[in-house]
């Protein structure tokens, strides 16, 4: 499949810089990825979106563009779990709600960066006076417009206890 130029270029960090998200029952389909210490084996990530995403498109359940949400976070060093939010729920899926206060802050920049990351997402909760029960992260730029427009839109979501 080619490439379309820029396919993520319309999206605006500004709506998940530091602000709270509260969440009643938001529904999202989820699956599971193999990893090797929280790295995805090859292509494992795109064929996961892939398939939840394509899930999504035949039931008619897509959300709109500025309301998509596509979270991931690792159970282990070896599996994580992808989310992708719907606006109905999906026969031949795992249909998961989300409910509760989440933290959001975003960050630019190479993947390898995720540990400084994580570390400033926990400092930023703990300075809101709030505590982690979860983290996910949405990955919102794809490698290929990473490149062309230099910018790696990565945003992290802290589930509050």
């Amino acid at each position: 499949m080619a490439h379309k130029e820029n396919c993520c270029q319309g999206f605006d960090p500004a709506p998940f810089d530091q602000k709270e998200h509260v969440w009643k029952n938001k529904l999202f389909i989820k699956d599971s990825m193999r990893v090797y210490f929280h790295m995805p084996l090859f292509n494992a990530f795109g064929k996961t979106l892939k398939r939840l995403y394509g899930k999504i498109e035949a039931a008619k359940a897509q959300p709109e563009e500025n309301d998509f949400l596509l979270l991931c976070t690792d159970t282990s060093p070896w599996r994580s779990e992808m989310y992708i939010n719907a606006t109905k729920e999906i026969p031949d899926a795992e249909n998961v709600y989300f409910s509760g206060t989440f933290l959001s802050k975003v960050y630019d920049g190479p993947y390898k960066d995720i540990r400084v990351w994580i570390k400033d997402l926990e400092k930023h909760v703990t300075d809101q006076g709030k505590t982690m029960k979860q983290l996910y992260f949405y990955y919102a730029t794809c490698p290929k417009c990473a490149k062309e427009t230099g910018h790696n839109y990565v945003i992290g979501f802290a589930e509050l206890n």
